[in-house]
């Protein structure tokens, strides 16, 4: 039976912590629960080694926090406050509570902020690489209104969403990887190590290879010797690349061209569609002004052409005429996105309207790389089997044809 590790607050409002055996996650958390204790964290024992979790946190704690680091941050400062803690508690426990001396020693300057007298989102504030504008807009709406625990709590599910979909996606993508990896690299290994070793003996009986194996000792030839500088220019154009969307018009003009292409285009379309009504959605349901919360979740998209959309969008619900028809006329997002946003406007229930249109983009796109990988597989097996078998061929061909010389 595998053991879970948990923390949870006690009646007494103490905060204890140890180790448990149950049959699954749930009924671990469940077994606590029915000590009276609210669960902060219930996780398996040996889910994360001492090694992966230095590993995991330090590399990232370099640059600030990660993803998961923040939503589980939150999470359980959320859970602490609506449990009747202060937020000095909080903050002092999910400190206490990190394995990383690089995080940790973040939160605790977090924590030594706010007992100085400054807000949670002026701390937050002061370290951008962890924590983004949004965040910091969530959490001063979050206090302006009394509705910190909840605020932080929705700021969460928002945060496990996003990092939830992109590990899907990730997943989903990680086999036709390693498909075409494996399958390069079994070509590069047949055309430049295989196929040279029968050159010499040919030549020592006087003969000359067969022509296909001829042509294929020359690709390899090409191949193994281009190698290098293909890597090199390869990187080369990646550094020219990189710097040439550092100006506004090529990113500009790169975001346009990728929303246009075939699949991805609609792929990518409903990703940022999905990421535009999640945010806008949990920023008006904490009470942030639409305009404001356009600004916040323009700066979430990451597209500069879903950005410019968005913001003729502002403009016009500035003037009073609603978000509906610029972001149809925008051609950026589906044209679902604008229907669900225009019958939020009329029903005035935009941000409930936001959330649901954000679970079905979501679900829309999950199911766009499902059928993507499942459409990619077998063409890349079939691709890199043909020619795995085309050089084998070839490799049997020139056996025979040596059998022949020395018969």
């Amino acid at each position: 039976m595998p053991s879970f590790e948990w923390s949870a607050i006690g009646s007494n409002g103490d905060v204890s912590r140890g180790v448990l055996e149950a049959p699954d996650r749930t009924a671990a958390v469940d077994r606590l629960q029915h000590q009276g204790r609210i669960v902060l964290r219930a996780e398996l024992a040996s889910s994360r080694s001492k090694l992966a979790n230095l590993l995991h946190l330090e590399l990232a704690g370099r640059r600030g926090l990660d993803r998961a680091a923040v939503a589980e941050f939150t999470r359980e400062v959320a859970i602490m406050l609506a449990a009747g803690q202060d937020l000095d508690r909080a903050l002092r426990f999910v400190a206490d509570n990190v394995g990383n001396l690089r995080a940790r020693s973040l939160l605790s300057e977090l924590r030594d902020k706010v007992r100085s007298g400054s807000t949670l989102a002026d701390a937050v504030g002061a370290y951008p690489q962890s924590f983004s504008r949004l965040y910091v807009g969530l959490v001063r709406a979050g206090e302006a209104g009394g509705t910190l625990a909840a605020t932080l709590e929705r700021l969460a599910d928002m945060l496990e969403h996003e990092r939830k979909l992109s590990a899907s996606i990730r997943a989903s993508m990680l086999y036709p990887a390693i498909l075409v990896v494996a399958a390069i690299g079994s070509i590069f290994l047949l055309l430049d190590y295989v196929l040279p070793q029968f050159t010499p003996i040919f030549e020592q009986a006087g003969a000359q290879l067969p022509v296909a194996a001829q042509i294929l000792v020359a690709l390899g030839q090409v191949v193994g010797g281009g190698a290098p500088w293909v890597l090199i220019i390869g990187a080369a154009f990646a550094l020219a690349g990189r710097r040439a969307l550092a100006y506004p018009a090529v990113r500009l003009w790169a975001d346009r061209w990728l929303l246009r292409l075939p699949i991805i285009g609609a792929l990518l379309q409903e990703t940022l569609a999905a990421r535009l009504t999640r945010t806008l959605g949990t920023l008006l349901q904490n009470g942030v002004a639409l305009i404001a919360a356009l600004a916040l979740a323009k700066e979430a998209l990451g597209n500069l052409a879903a950005q410019e959309a968005v913001e003729s969008a502002s403009l016009e619900a500035k003037a009073g005429r609603g978000l509906a028809r610029p972001l149809r006329e925008a051609g950026v997002f589906p044209t679902r996105t604008a229907h669900l946003v225009q019958l939020g406007e009329e029903a005035a229930q935009l941000a409930a309207l936001c959330l649901k249109a954000a679970d079905i983009h979501e679900e829309r796109l999950r199911l766009g790389v499902q059928r993507l990988v499942a459409l990619a597989v077998p063409i890349i097996t079939i691709t890199m089997g043909l020619a795995v078998a085309a050089i084998v061929g070839t490799l049997i061909t020139t056996m025979l044809s040596l059998n022949d010389l020395v018969g």
